[in-house]
Order: structure tokens, then C-alpha cells, then sequence
């Protein structure tokens, strides 16, 4: 223990004597957090919608006003022929068209039915979908009280189906609350496996890693006083990160937090022996962040933080099952949005005290102490 703890104080003085360690764990995640919820925003909005009014009615008006009343479109051009539309389209400065016909209003009142043509820039896939779908229910909508309206002035009766609904976790459902706790988990990913993948390789250069392999000192204990500080330090950065989500979006853990501090404790060992495995493997400290940076793109995009794991393709989900940052995502917003307790995490902490156990043991039985 004499020597751990040793190896600790070394550690620990190095750290807080490195401001650029002591930046990256009080600044980045204050920045981060207050920055990236607002750009990583998946919710479509002002979409910009060109309408070719060919009949100029009042129902088409009103069909029109619906629209951009719905906070969901931007109408940025009016216009009398479907081609000065298109040209909007062209020009990059319209996303939909709505092509109303001649004769709409006539139609819907004499025959009860008429169409409408929707032409949608597909470039962007996501906006595109939800755009058009948007579109599509404000019509279908309109359409609807349109219908009441003609039937009850025909006197006959109105039968109506309402919907009571209620919105659970996130009942305001803001996109935000939904993706604070995944980027949390990012943070403190790449804040510990960065940071112990540079620690091994930093003594190679510097030369104080041939000092310390002609001691009589053990590698786990040499792994274990390279793990711990970073350990420490990666719940101190989940800790700020909790204040900062509390203070600027108001989010308070729903669940336990004794069980997400639980849960954070294994998985950074996790991370801390995959960071220090591959330092293991690297002489210098680029090798050991293009490394780190090439897994954690795959960590990132195969984690459930953008795209949901759900909507995959089969053998992109099979990868995602070795990925340790998708439990450590599927977990924080359990506990923190859903209140889950440590009986239905159980799963997540098994897989990952797995990788715990895997990564930091190879971390020990790759590192060659020879001087």
C-alpha cells in the first residue's frame, strides 16, 4: 500500500501542477453542457415553405394562415405559378412547396374532396421527413374542421373521438432534457479515456517511465496509481456536470443518485483501463490521440446519443452491444429522466463491470516493465 500510495501523491501533484488538465476538467464541461443541448437539436423547426396559390379563396387563406401559424414553417414565398416556386427551391431558399389548385374552395364545398400537391427538397433526409409529415397533419387537421364546419351548418350531428394524452418523463418534451444526460456521458468518456491514454505515454517521453521500471514496483500497482486519480477526477467532472444541468436547464435526477454515482464508479474504471490499454500500446502521445479519437468517433455514433439504437441496422446494433457508452447512455437517462433504481440497471451493470474487469486486466498484462 506504501507504494500505491506513493504512486498517488506522484500523480496527483502532476495533475494539479498541468493547467491544462485542470481547465479540461473545470472548463469543458461547463462549456459543453451549456453549448452543445442547444446545437445538437433535433426538433425542425422554421422550415422554409413556398405556396403556388392558384385560387386565391378564402379557404386557401385560411389553409395558408394554419400553416405558419403552426410555428413549424417560415412562409417565404407566395406565388402565382408553381416554376417561381420551384425556383425558390432552387435557390435554396425554400424547403417545401405547396401547390394549391384552381378551384379548391369550389371543390371541397360542391364535391367534398380536392387535392394538393406537396414537392419537398429531400437533401436533407431528417428535415424533409418531419417537414412534410408536419405539412401533412396541419392539412389533414384543417381538412377536418373544414368538414365540421360544413356539416354543421347542414344541420346533421358531429360525431368527434377526443383524446385525452399525457406526456410522461419529459412532460414538456423538450428535446434538451432528453439529450443533457447522453452528452454528460460523453463528457466524462472521453474526459477519462483521453487523459489516462495520455498519462503511460507522457512518462515514455519525458523519460520517467525508465525511472520507475528499475523500482521494485509492481505493474497492477503501477496500473492502479495511474487509474485512481483519474477516477476521482471523473466523478468530480460528474458532479459539476449534474450542477451545471441543474442550474441551466433544471434537471434534477428523478432516480436515486447513490445508484448513478454507483453505476459512474464502475463504468469509469472501465473507460480508465481502455484509455490506458492503449497507452500501453503507444510511444508517443499523437499516436495515443489518434487512437483514442478513431474509437471514440465509433463510441459516439454507434452510442444511442444521435440516432437511436433502435432504428439501426442489424449489425450495427450487434456492435453496439462491446460499446460501453451506450449503457452508460441508456443508464443516465433511466435514472435521471425515468427514476429508475438499481434493480432495472442491473443488466448494464453487469456488461460493464465486464469490460471493467477485461480492459484493465490486459491493460496489466500488456504493460511491459523493462527499462
Amino acid at each position: 500500500m506504501r507504494t500505491v500510495r506513493f504512486l498517488l501523491q506522484k500523480e496527483f501533484r502532476q495533475i494539479f501542477r498541468n493547467r491544462a488538465i485542470l481547465a479540461m476538467i473545470c472548463v469543458m464541461p461547463v462549456i459543453q453542457l451549456a453549448v452543445l443541448p442547444w446545437a445538437a437539436d433535433y426538433e425542425v423547426k422554421n422550415v422554409n415553405l413556398a405556396v403556388a396559390d392558384h385560387d386565391h379563396s378564402t379557404f386557401s387563406q385560411q389553409l395558408i394562415n394554419s400553416i405558419t401559424a403552426s410555428g413549424y414553417f417560415r412562409l417565404t414565398g407566395y406565388n402565382g405559378s408553381y416554376q417561381e416556386a420551384m425556383h425558390l427551391v432552387e435557390s435554396d431558399q425554400a424547403d417545401l412547396i405547396l401547390e394549391i389548385p384552381a378551384g379548391f374552395e369550389r371543390n371541397l364545398v360542391r364535391e367534398n374532396q380536392q387535392k394538393l400537391f406537396v414537392a419537398v427538397n429531400a437533401i436533407n433526409g431528417t428535415k424533409a421527413n418531419l417537414g412534410g409529415a408536419y405539412l401533412a397533419e396541419i392539412i389533414k387537421n384543417y381538412n377536418q374542421r373544414i368538414r365540421t364546419e360544413l356539416i354543421s351548418k347542414a344541420g346533421e350531428p358531429i360525431h368527434a373521438i377526443e383524446i385525452t394524452s399525457s406526456n410522461w418523463f419529459n412532460p414538456l418534451m423538450n428535446y434538451k432534457v432528453y439529450m443533457v444526460p447522453g452528452i454528460l456521458a460523453i463528457l466524462i468518456t472521453m474526459i477519462g479515456g483521453f487523459l489516462s491514454a495520455l498519462n503511460i505515454v507522457k512518462e515514455k517521453e519525458v523519460g520517467t517511465i525508465e525511472q520507475i521500471n528499475v523500482t521494485p514496483i509492481r505493474k497492477h500497482h503501477f496500473i492502479l496509481g495511474k487509474l485512481i486519480p483519474f477516477w476521482v477526477l471523473g466523478n468530480v467532472v460528474f458532479t459539476l456536470g449534474l450542477i451545471v444541468s441543474w442550474v441551466i436547464y433544471g434537471i434534477i435526477p428523478a432516480g436515486n443518485l447513490a445508484v448513478l454515482y454507483a453505476f459512474i464508479s464502475v463504468y469509469l474504471v472501465s473507460v480508465l483501463g481502455f484509455g490506458l490499454l492503449v497507452s500501453t500500446f503507444c510511444d508517443t502521445q499523437q499516436q495515443a490521440m489518434f487512437i483514442m479519437f478513431f474509437f471514440m468517433m465509433l463510441f459516439v455514433l454507434l452510442g444511442g446519443l444521435f440516432t437511436s439504437i433502435d432504428s439501426m441496422p442489424e449489425w450495427a446494433k450487434t456492435v453496439t452491444r462491446f460499446n460501453p457508452v451506450r449503457y452508460l447512455i441508456e443508464v443516465m437517462r433511466m435514472v435521471i429522466l425515468k427514476g429508475s433504481g438499481m434493480k432495472n440497471i442491473l443488466y448494464h451493470l453487469g456488461i460493464v463491470t465486464l469490460f471493467a474487469i477485461g480492459l484493465n486486466s490486459l491493460a496489466v498484462l500488456t504493460y511491459k516493465k523493462t527499462s
